[in-house]
C-alpha cells in the first residue's frame, strides 16, 4: 500500500513539520475541534434526560418518542464512512463547516419543531451535520499537528467529547427547568456560530485530494442500509424480543448487506472503504478495541442505572452524581494518556488500560444489595481510569496508520467503531440482563444486583479480549 506498517510503535521524533502545525494556529484548530466535537457528544446525550418531558409536551408514545434518540445515533453511525471519504475527496474543512452548518440549521429546526414527529425529522438533520463534524475531526487534528503532539490534542479531543457526555443530561435538566426543553436545541446556534467561524479563520485549507477518484455512491448506499438494519436491530432486540422474526430478520439483512458491501469495495477503482488498510495489523488490532472499549462503557452507562434506581432506591439526582466518578475519570486521564503516547507509543498503554477498566468491572461486578457506597464510586473511578488511559493512545495508534489521503476514513472508521460499540455494549448489557433476570423469576425471586453484576462481568471479558487486541499489535518496523 506505500505506507508503513505500524508506524505508532515506534518512538515518534520531534521534528515538528511546516503549515499550521508550527504555528499557534493549531490551538485554535483544536479549539474549533474540539467545540465541535464536544457539541456533537452533548447531543448524543443531551436527550436523555429530557425525554418524558417532550413525550408530555406532544402526548406522543414511548415507541413513538425514542425514535428522537434513535435516528440521531442511525444517522450518524450510517453517514460517518461516506462524510470521512468526501472529506478525503473534497477537503476536511470544506466537509467540516458544512457539518456545523447543517448541525446548527437542525438544532434550530428542533427547536421549532411543532410535533414528534417533525422533531424526529429534524434530528434526523442534526444528525447529518453532525456526521460531518464527528467523521472529520480526527483527520483535521491528525493534519493540523505534528507526530510529536498528536496523542496530546487527541487525548485533549476526546476529554471534550466525555465531558460532553457527562454534562448532556445535567444540562439538558437545567435548560429545560430554567427555560423549556427547546432551549436545549436553541442553545446549539450561538454555540455553533463561534465554532464554524473559527473553523472558517483558522482550520487550513487542504487541497481536493484524489480529484481522478470519483465517490464510491453504491458502496455507500449499501453500507448505510447495512449499518442500519444491523443498529435497529441490536437496538431493538431486547424490546422485541432477540428471537422474534422482525430482529432476525434484520440482522440477517444486515449481514447479507454486509458481505454485498465487501464485495462492492473489492471490485471498486475508488472505494468508499479501502479494505486493504485492514490488513494493516495496527490499523485493524486498534478498531477492535475501540469497538471492545465502546462496549464496555456503554455496559456500564445501561446497567448501573438499575442497580442504582431499582436495587438501592436512589433518587436520579444522587444516581446520577455517583455515575459521574466514571467520565470524570476518562477527562482526567485522558489528555495525560494521550501526551504520554507521544513519547512512548501506544502499544502498552493500550493494552493497561483494557486491563484497568476490566478490574474496575470487576470490582463493580461484586455490589450487592447492600455493598458500600464507596466500593461503588471506587469501581468508576478505575474504570474511567482505565478507558482514559487507553482512549487517546489507541485514537493515535489507528489515525497515525492510516495513509495521508486516508484521514477522513480513518475518523469515520474510529468514529463507526465508537457507535457500533454503543449499540452492541447496550445489546450485550441488556440480553444478559433481562436473560438473567428471566432465569431468577422462574425461581421466584428476582435479583437486580445479580442480574447486574452478570451483565458486568460480560464487560470484563470483552476489556479482557480489549486487553489481548490492544497488545497484539505486531513488532516494530523500520523507518
Amino acid at each position: 500500500m506505500g505506507w508503513r506498517q505500524g508506524a505508532d510503535e515506534e518512538r515518534p521524533t520531534c521534528a515538528v513539520s511546516s503549515g499550521p502545525a508550527a504555528s499557534s494556529g493549531k490551538w485554535w484548530v483544536l479549539l474549533c475541534v474540539g467545540i465541535g466535537t464536544f457539541m456533537a457528544a452533548i447531543d448524543a446525550s443531551v436527550v436523555n434526560a429530557i425525554l418524558p418531558v417532550i413525550q408530555r409536551a406532544f402526548g406522543s408514545t414511548v415507541a413513538g418518542i425514542e425514535w428522537v434518540m434513535t435516528v440521531y445515533l442511525v444517522v450518524v453511525s450510517g453517514l460517518l464512512l461516506s462524510f470521512g471519504r468526501l472529506g478525503d475527496l473534497r477537503g476536511h474543512k470544506k466537509v467540516w463547516v458544512l457539518g456545523f452548518v447543517g448541525f446548527i440549521l437542525g438544532s434550530a429546526l428542533c427547536g421549532m419543531a411543532p410535533s414528534a414527529q417533525a422533531l424526529v425529522v429534524f434530528r434526523a438533520v442534526q444528525a447529518l451535520g453532525a456526521a460531518m463534524v464527528y467523521a472529520n475531526a480526527p483527520a483535521i487534528i491528525t493534519r493540523g499537528f505534528p507526530i510529536a503532539e498528536r496523542g496530546k490534542a487527541l487525548g485533549l479531543q476526546s476529554a471534550m467529547a466525555y465531558i460532553g457526555l457527562m454534562l448532556g443530561p445535567a444540562l439538558g435538566g437545567w435548560l429545560t427547568g430554567l427555560f423549556s426543553w427547546r432551549a436545549v436545541f436553541y442553545i446549539n446556534v450561538p454555540v455553533g456560530l463561534i465554532g464554524m467561524l473559527i473553523s472558517i479563520r483558522f482550520v487550513t485549507r487542504d487541497a481536493e485530494a484524489r480529484k481522478a477518484e470519483s465517490f464510491d455512491v453504491a458502496g455507500a448506499a449499501v453500507f448505510l442500509a447495512g449499518l442500519v438494519a444491523l443498529l435497529i436491530g441490536l437496538d431493538q432486540g431486547h424490546a422485541w424480543g432477540w428471537a422474534s422474526a422482525p430482529i432476525l430478520g434484520l440482522l440477517a439483512l444486515s449481514a447479507a448487506l454486509m458481505a454485498l458491501f465487501v464485495r462492492i469495495e473489492r471490485r471498486s477503482d475508488a472505494p468508499l472503504l479501502d479494505l486493504g488498510m485492514f490488513r494493516q495489523r495496527l490499523f485493524a488490532a486498534a478498531t477492535v478495541s475501540a469497538v471492545l472499549n465502546y462496549i464496555c462503557l456503554y455496559s456500564v452507562l445501561f446497567l448501573l442505572p438499575y442497580y442504582l434506581l431499582e436495587a438501592r432506591g436512589l433518587s436520579p439526582a444522587r444516581a446520577g452524581l455517583m455515575l459521574s466518578a466514571q467520565p470524570l475519570m476518562v477527562a482526567v486521564v485522558t489528555p495525560m494518556s494521550g501526551a504520554l503516547s507521544d513519547r512512548i507509543g501506544s502499544r502498552w498503554l493500550g493494552a493497561a488500560g483494557m486491563a484497568l477498566t476490566g478490574l474496575g468491572l470487576i470490582v463493580l461486578s461484586r455490589l450487592g444489595p447492600h455493598s458500600a457506597l464507596g466500593m461503588l464510586t471506587a469501581g468508576l473511578a478505575v474504570v474511567g481510569a482505565g478507558m482514559g488511559l487507553f482512549i487517546a493512545p489507541n485514537n493515535n495508534a489507528l489515525m497515525s496508520s492510516a495513509p495521508r489521503h486516508r484521514q477522513g476514513v480513518a475518523g469515520g472508521v474510529l468514529a463507526t467503531a465508537r457507535n457500533v460499540g454503543e449499540v452492541l455494549g447496550i445489546g450485550l448489557a441488556g440480553a444478559v440482563f433481562t436473560t438473567v433476570m428471566a432465569h431468577r423469576l422462574l425461581h421466584g425471586a428476582a435479583d437486580i444486583s445479580f442480574a447486574v453484576d452478570m451483565g458486568l462481568l460480560a464487560a470484563a471479558a470483552c476489556a479482557g479480549l480489549g486487553a489481548i487486541t490492544s497488545a497484539a499489535r505486531g513488532a516494530k518496523p523500520a523507518r
